[in-house]
């Protein structure tokens, strides 16, 4: 039985019930968080809760930082029951305005948030550590409030399905000829040694990877320039590599069809890889 948690029960999968009315149905008015889950033990609980209550609050939706906080215990009770403590797993945390008859405005006062979450089991890709993915370029069509970890993804799900339907597995966003991010991932450039990636604006996401990432190439020496990088030079950059809660860091090995660098891992994605896995797992107690 998958159990899942929904506005303070905990309950069978198959018997969670949602309102159709929901704001997060009809609207796409929420916000979320998935978090990693190694042996038991979540990794950056403090920055993603950080990152959710910053959102909710950018959004009006009435749940503050206490509430988020009490997430944490729903999260570790949801992988205990799920059977999940050993190996890994993924905790998906949601919550919207609540349900409300559909006005484009606020519902009224009082109206009670929607919060779920669910956990699942979840294996690493070694496919994608290993030997890298494909990505293509895709214009970036999202809204203005990208930092912001909304449920309304349907620019990223166009951009992925375009992804899907060209064999790779990311796609990089464009906007005014500059890459952003990935439609689900940060993105990284490897340009004259340097590591290159947007920096933090409303554009992209605050990647919790993504800090991650770039605090590791610095603790091993390698040097990082948040300052964006154009699509020309993303044709010519030595290498290219993504970050995210679910992806770690994989190397971007073919671009539109055409090899990044050599077509295989370059050594300094390999060395900030390194250094990121050293983090994630040693933040949790295991030793690879």
């Amino acid at each position: 039985m998958n159990t899942v948690f929904l506005n303070g029960e905990y309950l069978p999968k198959d018997q969670a019930r949602l309102s159709v009315d929901d704001r997060g149905f009809v609207f796409g008015d929420g916000i979320y968080e998935v978090v990693r889950v190694i042996e038991g033990r979540i990794f950056a609980w403090s920055e993603h809760a950080a990152r959710m209550a910053h959102g909710l609050g950018a959004v009006r939706i009435p749940f503050g930082a206490d509430h988020v906080a009490g997430l944490e215990a729903v999260c570790n009770r949801l992988v205990a029951d799920n059977d999940l403590k050993a190996g890994e797993a993924t905790v998906y945390m949601q919550v919207t305005r609540g349900a409300a008859p559909r006005t484009h405005y606020f519902p009224p006062a009082g109206t009670t948030p929607t919060v779920y979450a669910a956990a699942s089991r979840f294996t690493p890709s070694r496919a994608m550590r290993d030997t890298g993915i494909k990505a293509i370029t895709f214009p970036d069509v999202r809204w203005a409030r990208c930092d912001l970890k909304t449920v309304n993804l349907m620019g990223a799900v166009l951009a992925r399905e375009a992804a899907h339907e060209a064999g790779a597995y990311e796609a990089l966003l464009i906007r005014d000829g500059v890459l952003t991010e990935g439609a689900a991932t940060n993105a990284f450039a490897v340009i004259g040694g340097v590591v290159r990636t947007y920096p933090l604006s409303n554009y992209i996401l605050p990647g919790i990877s993504r800090q991650h990432a770039l605090e590791a190439a610095r603790a091993v020496g390698v040097p990082v320039s948040e300052v964006p990088v154009t699509q020309q030079e993303m044709r010519s950059a030595q290498e290219l590599f993504i970050a995210g809660t679910t992806t770690d860091i994989a190397p971007i090995v073919t671009l539109d069809g055409l090899p990044v660098g050599d077509g295989t891992p370059g050594s300094v994605t390999r060395k900030i890889q390194d250094a990121f896995l050293s983090r994630l797992y040693g933040a949790v107690g295991v030793v690879r």
